[in-house]
């Protein structure tokens, strides 16, 4: 049995506000099960089959359908439990508090487990539809406990002038002069300008963001920006302080016999990228490869142009790959909201040399009601929406033009498994899904999944 957890004794609440427990099995949003005289309680920092001491949020003693509540003792601690390798990240009653890593407490493997069987459960609940879904991790987390992976970081300026993060259900600031969630080189680019040092005004808004891989900066602990890279940046409240604004991401994707080939990607330093380091390069080798098996038949029936889909498309990031990866003589529809995204996407195109895509900006559902004749059936659409969702009206409309596949990347597994229901509903089924641990020491996890008809 492993050895049971207690807090500081300054940290306890008091027996008043406290209740031991039996934690039953995983939910939503990071948190676990349990009850309490037979009301539904959330809590954080559990995992099934503990048994421990928990304090109610306040108010505790509300009408609420559920409550909510954190560990402060661990009196029978589940396998998976491990000493968070950030402790700041991790329980109030241990110090903790600020956030950002809700499964700090979880072993790596024990954080697959627990992904697997949310986005199963979601699938199932929302969805309407029974499958396992597995969870694959990325090269080097395991070694590195989930640590050492975000690319971009945001913090809030304390009153002190210094980065911070607000310790939850409190208006504290705690000041900070690292992040452990961040690569070396972020944290490097970090030290070298100063960002730790603080001298900036209180409640400014810090963003850095420094892309992987890099020239001058190793990767590994102790690794140096070389003084002519500038291609990071800091920024404070949304103005560029430090390096360059258009940054320069680099991926690489297989072809189909497996050779490597290197994408070029300018990005805005305030706009979305993929915040893992490996991310760009896991998911655009898994999109693509599903994209060719998905293809196969249609290449054979046809010798026409194939025509792709690629929604909300951001700069591009599956763009580049699908207009010259999955296979000859193919024409590609991106379509994204963001004109920042869409002038980059447009720049990266140039450079790669791919004059067979057309790239809008606007609204998704919107610019797909006047689609051109040439764009209107495609083989296989791909999208990567944002938090929310495709939802019923962009998904109706990719079943009206007929797509026989749909490659559909998602953060949020809620939203999937929402739009699964209605593209069943549609005539699609499932033919693949997978998910992918690109948020270590977080209860997020990215999902990919193929549907056919």
């Amino acid at each position: 049995m492993p050895t049971p957890i207690t807090p500081s004794a300054a940290a306890t609440p008091s027996a008043a506000t406290t209740h031991q427990v039996r934690i039953e099995r995983y939910a939503d949003q990071g948190r676990c099960v349990a009850h309490i005289d037979g009301r539904v309680v959330f809590v954080r920092f559990a995992l099934p089959g503990e048994l421990v001491t928990i304090a109610l949020d306040e108010p505790h003693d509300r009408d609420d359908r559920f409550w909510t509540g954190e560990v402060v003792e661990v009196i029978e601690p589940s396998e998976d439990r491990v000493e968070p390798a950030w402790p700041l990240a991790g329980p109030l009653a241990f110090g903790g508090g600020v956030g950002g890593a809700d499964l700090i407490h979880v072993s790596v493997p024990g954080q697959r487990a627990w992904k697997s069987a949310t986005v199963s459960e979601q699938m199932k609940r929302l969805g309407h539809v029974d499958v396992e879904v597995p969870v694959i991790g990325v090269p080097g987390d395991d070694e590195r406990h989930g640590l050492g992976w975000r690319t971009r970081i945001e913090m809030i300026v304390d009153e002190e002038g210094c980065p911070s993060m607000r310790r939850r259900g409190t208006h504290v600031r705690v000041p900070i002069d690292a992040m452990p969630l961040a690569t070396d080189a972020l944290n490097t680019v970090a030290e070298q300008e100063h960002v730790w040092d603080g001298g900036f005004e209180a409640g400014s808004q810090i963003r850095v963001a420094v892309p992987e891989p890099r020239g001058g900066l190793t990767g590994e602990p102790g690794g140096n920006a070389s003084p002519d890279d500038r291609n990071y940046a800091v920024l404070v409240d949304g103005e560029l302080r430090a390096g360059t604004q258009a940054l320069t991401e680099r991926v690489a994707v297989n072809d189909a016999n497996g050779d490597p080939h290197e994408f070029t990607y300018t990005v805005d330093a305030g706009g979305f990228w993929q915040m893992h380091r490996e991310a760009p390069n896991v998911l655009a080798n898994t999109v693509l490869d599903l994209v060719r098996k998905s293809l196969g038949r249609v290449i054979r029936r046809n010798g026409r142009d194939i025509v792709l889909w690629d929604l909300y498309s951001g700069s591009g990031l599956f763009t580049l790959p699908l207009a010259s990866l999955a296979a000859e003589r193919t024409r590609v529809l991106s379509i994204e909201g963001a004109k920042t995204a869409v002038h980059n996407a447009h720049r990266n195109l140039g450079r790669a040399g791919l004059g067979n895509v057309d790239a809008r900006t606007g609204d998704v559902s919107r610019t797909l009601r006047v689609v051109p004749k040439h764009f209107s059936r495609p083989d296989v659409v791909v999208l990567d929406p944002p938090r929310a969702g495709a939802r019923k009206q962009v998904c109706r409309q990719i079943a009206e033009a007929g797509a026989p596949a749909v490659v559909y990347v998602a953060c949020d597994p809620a939203s999937l498994a929402r739009d699964t229901a209605t593209l069943v509903g549609l005539g699609y089924s499932i033919r693949h899904i997978e998910a992918h641990d690109i948020y270590p020491d977080t209860h997020h996890v990215e999902t990919v999944a193929l549907f056919t008809r």
